[in-house]
């Protein structure tokens, strides 16, 4: 008698797989890029860095855009990893749903501080 081990196979999940994957090392090497330019500025920067100089690396305009480019990608990286966990380890569905909806609840928030702190409104 031959065992078919694949004829029962359920396959569940929303089948981000490829997307998400990509998504993740995507933003991971934006977030590592910025990494580096942050550092090479910091590193580069004669004297002791204080708050004047610390200010003066991210007062440029293209600097904030890029920086808030950096904080969206790492919100989505973060989205696509915490409701991994919910998806893989929550089997309830009401607290999966709740927990989800309180990750993107925070992660707007989060954005919207970043706002703040970058453009000072």
């Amino acid at each position: 008698m031959a065992v078919n081990y694949g004829s029962k196979r359920v396959v569940v999940g929303a089948h981000y797989g490829l997307r998400d994957w990509l998504a993740q090392r995507v933003t991971a090497v934006l977030m590592a890029l910025f990494t580096l330019l942050l550092l090479a500025q910091v590193l580069l920067t004669a004297g002791p860095i204080g708050y004047d100089k610390w200010a003066g690396i991210f007062a440029s305009q293209w600097m904030k855009v890029l920086t808030f480019s950096v904080i969206v990608a790492m919100l989505y990286h973060v989205w696509v990893g915490v409701r991994d966990i919910w998806m893989d380890y929550v089997k309830s569905v009401s607290i999966r749903l709740s927990l989800q909806v309180f990750s993107i609840v925070w992660l707007v928030g989060c954005a919207g501080w970043a706002v703040q702190v970058l453009w000072r409104l």
